[in-house]
């Protein structure tokens, strides 16, 4: 743009150096520079003027020639739609004011976006709080998206207000799921016994209580699955439990009573032997245990009896088995029988507390160690301990096959869970360790449930092993690319080349190759990082140091560029000889970017500096373009405020035609305008004259829209009266006749063509309708064929049922068309020839009829 400018001022400044210049010219130019600071300093004033008026200072920065009142101007302006329309106006005009402008309108955008961020954000907060099942997973996401939004105070607090009740329902969820472990632990606490029945009822009915408040809960939908499932069963073992205690209540209230039926009779009366078997036979469970006091009380009362007692082996829940031959043993020391009654207290110890594991520990030891003949109580408590052990053992082993079928089960239903791999290999293995828990915890499995728990393993594992395996053969591929891109590296360097353009974009395209590698193993990573930095250090260093010569060339370019002196003839030439010079430069090897941008940057501004001097000194050829500028501008506004006077449509679109053509010739009339308002003057004209066209185009679209609807009216109206004629129905003329009349009239041509058929279907009526009818149906192909031809001259589909007649139409129309000595009829005589064929019309052709009036019969 400046060099044409300064051309034409150095060429004006050759001229002028041939002949002296008259005083009149320089007095002249005196006035124009005084006239120019006076409006200078009015607009100034101005510009100041029109603080906190926002719509006069647009129309201010529209109608300003000095960019420092546009400047000051545009400050006052801080809505977005006049934003918008100043940055549009001023975008290839001023700079200065359009670098502003768009500052604040980003701003404004931004600040409206993070706005509706904001929003989003408390919107996604009130449906998670409004959600039956939140989670914390969600609630963290939240936060996350939240973290990085700045949000008015305002909003800032609605959120905060809305995440306190987030964290309110996390509180309770925690607390919720806390009860609920909580009390499976205790009931798989009284399941491991330690209480009397009565106690253990008691407990059960409190927790039973406590349950149904937490299934009461509003976030009871949070709980794991699991938890219910495990409170119930622990609350199934602890229901055992206390029905066993019951059972041992029950047995022990039958023998206190038998032991006071005895006591109560006289002991001189009593058999020992007839009380012994009776004690035996009274009622009791496997694993029911005496208390020392009933074991007590019996043997006092067998001391009491007269006859004299009979050593016998102790009383057992089970017959004594046959009495073995007496071996002599070795005396048991006194450590001996301390160790075994310690062991023994430990192992009801870990009964109690339900830990199978170590009772079973102390069992074998129990059983290993030596120890005296143990008194008639201590044997009971013997056999109440192991009974006890085995009953937990039998209950942990029937658990831990019942938690093992489920993890079968479990391992079964992976494969249709389509899980992601990494996901699916945390699952197997999460079962397999729960499967080794469960040997230490409730024995061996079977092998037959083992063999299946394995089996669904594998089956279940094999897809994520196939996986793993890809991803380790896909990291073995990465490293062999790896290896390649460092020997294609090591290869460039070792060429030195001097072709330095080529050279960069080898080091770029192996840069971004090596970055855009996939995963490589761990342990070659880092070695093949050292070889591919050694790599690509041997081939850039030689065009790092061709990059700083060359930035040094650059720089010497923009010293050059400072010391022209913009008041010279050959300036411009001069100054485009070295902007072509940077340009082979920048061509034949570029720098990084920051440091080519940098360097730019400050080349540009240099020759901007140079065009800026020298357009101070062209002001002169401004003055005359500003008068063709206020030439058009009048032109503009004769168009913008033209009124089209009223009257039919064909006068309106004559007096459009004839302002614009008046319009154009003034226009072109004109000489040039200046540069800077050149765009939008053009632009002004042009929306000015496809403001008038359109009014046109809109008359004249009008007029074909009701051509076209009135033809297609009086159309279906011919159709109606041929199908009431092929129905053989009792047409009415007249009604017939009143009908055509009440439908406004067409152009000649048209009305004439389908007043003749409505005419001929109108005499129609009566005696000949019948060979009416027989030449209606007679003309069916013909319309069809036509309706085909002219579907085709016009584009219109006709429709997939009419594909292979549409292909054979399309060659004859073609043929036709290269016919030489034939002139072709245009579509609106077609559509013309196509309406007067009197026929019998079905709705598909019809519609097809219509479609053609639409596209043709609009259109003019």
């Amino acid at each position: 743009m400046f060099e044409f400018l300064f051309k034409r001022t150095a060429s004006k400044a050759g001229k002028a150096g041939k002949t002296t210049a008259p005083d009149p010219v320089v007095a002249e130019q005196a006035a124009a520079t005084a006239q120019s600071a006076s409006r200078r300093a009015e607009q100034l004033a101005r510009a100041h003027a029109v603080a906190g008026d926002e719509a006069a200072a647009f129309d201010f920065i529209i109608a300003s020639e000095f960019a420092e009142a546009r400047l000051i101007a545009a400050e006052h302006v801080h809505a977005l739609p006049l934003l918008e329309k100043v940055h549009q106006a001023m975008r290839n005009t001023d700079r200065r004011v359009a670098k502003l402008v768009q500052g604040r309108i980003d701003l404004i955008r931004h600040q409206a976006a993070e706005a509706q961020r904001a929003q989003a954000g408390i919107a996604t907060a009130q449906r998670l709080l409004n959600d039956e099942k939140l989670s914390p997973n969600q609630v963290a996401e939240l936060d996350r998206q939240w973290q990085v939004i700045k949000a008015t105070p305002e909003l800032a607090e609605q959120f905060t207000s809305v995440r306190a009740g987030l964290a309110a329902r996390l509180e309770a969820q925690v607390a919720l799921q806390r009860a609920v472990i909580d009390a499976v632990a205790s009931a798989r606490k009284l399941a491991a016994g330690g209480q009397s029945a009565q106690e253990l009822a008691q407990a059960l009915a409190t927790l039973d209580a406590e349950h149904a408040q937490h299934v009461q809960s509003p976030e009871c939908a949070s709980l794991p699955k699991h938890l219910g499932a495990d409170f119930a069963q622990a609350r199934e073992q602890a229901q055992t439990a206390l029905q066993a205690l019951q059972q041992h209540q029950a047995v022990f209230d039958a023998r206190q009573a038998a032991l006071a039926e005895w006591q109560a009779q006289d002991a001189a009366t009593l058999d020992p032997a007839a009380l012994k078997r009776a004690w035996q036979a009274l009622p009791r469970l496997p694993e029911s245990v005496l208390s020392d006091s009933l074991q007590e009380q019996f043997q006092a009362l067998l001391a009491t009896a007269p006859a004299p007692l009979v050593p016998e082996a102790p009383v057992a829940s089970e017959p004594a088995a046959p009495r073995k031959p007496r071996q002599e043993s070795a005396p048991v020391s006194k450590e001996s029988t301390e160790q075994f009654f310690t062991a023994l207290d430990a192992m009801e110890a870990a009964l109690a507390e339900g830990l199978l594991h170590v009772a079973s520990e102390h069992d074998k030891t129990l059983r290993d160690s030596k120890h005296g003949r143990l008194t008639p109580a201590q044997a009971d408590r013997l056999a109440h301990v192991r009974a006890q052990f085995k009953q937990l053992a039998d209950w942990a082993r029937w658990g831990g096959n019942v938690s093992r079928e489920e993890l079968v089960k479990a391992g079964e239903e992976l494969p249709a869970q389509a899980l992601p791999m990494s996901e699916l290999a945390k699952k197997v293995g999460s079962l397999r360790e729960r499967w080794k828990s469960l040997d230490t915890l409730s024995g061996p499995a079977p092998k037959s449930l083992w063999d299946r728990f394995d089996a669904a393993c594998t089956v279940a594992y094999a897809p994520a092993a196939l996986h793993f395996k890809q991803l380790a053969e896909e990291r073995h591929g990465n490293a062999a690319k790896a290896q390649e891109l460092i020997l294609e590296a090591t290869a460039l360097a070792s060429q030195e080349s001097t072709d330095w353009k080529q050279v960069a974009s080898n080091s770029q395209r192996l840069r971004q190759a090596w970055t855009r590698l996939g995963t490589i193993d761990r342990k070659e990573k880092k070695r093949l990082d050292g070889e591919f930095g050694a790599a690509l250090d041997a081939l850039s260093k030689p065009l790092d140091t061709q990059r700083q010569i060359e930035t040094a060339r650059r720089e010497q370019l923009i010293v050059e560029v400072g010391l022209l002196k913009p008041s010279e003839r050959n300036t411009v030439d001069m100054l485009k000889a070295l902007q072509d010079k940077w340009q082979e430069l920048a061509k034949a090897l570029p720098l990084e970017r920051r440091a080519e941008q940098a360097l730019w940057q400050r080349f540009r501004a240099a020759c901007d500096d140079i065009f800026a001097r020298r357009k101070e000194t062209a002001h002169a050829a401004d003055h005359e373009r500003r008068e063709h500028l206020h030439a058009r501008e009048a032109l503009c506004a004769a168009l913008e405020t033209a009124v089209v006077p009223g009257g039919d449509d064909k006068q309106r679109t004559a007096f459009i035609n004839h302002l614009l053509r008046d319009t154009r010739a003034a226009w072109n009339s004109t000489g040039p305008v200046p540069r800077a308002s050149e765009a939008k003057i053009e632009q002004r004209y042009q929306d000015a004259i496809a403001s008038l066209q359109a009014q046109a185009d809109a008359i004249a679209q009008r007029a074909g829209a009701a051509q076209a609807n009135a033809m297609r009216d009086k159309l279906r109206l011919v159709q109606a009266l041929e199908l009431e004629l092929a129905d053989a129905g009792a047409a009415d003329a007249q009604a017939w006749t009143e009908r055509w009349s009440a439908l406004p009239p067409l152009d000649a041509q048209y009305e004439r063509s389908l007043q003749t058929r409505f005419a001929a279907a109108l005499a129609a009526i009566g005696d000949g309708s019948a060979a009416y009818v027989a030449r209606l149906q007679a003309n069916q192909p013909r319309l069809l064929e036509e309706v085909l031809r002219l579907e085709i001259v016009a584009g219109v589909d006709s429709g997939a049922e009419f594909a292979r007649d549409r292909l054979k139409m399309q060659v004859e129309v073609l043929q036709s068309s290269l016919k030489s000595g034939q002139k072709p009829l245009t579509q609106a005589s077609q559509l013309m020839q196509l309406c007067a064929i009197a026929a019998l019309t079905d709705a598909r052709t019809a519609s097809r009829i219509e479609a053609l009036l639409r596209r043709i019969g609009g259109a003019q």
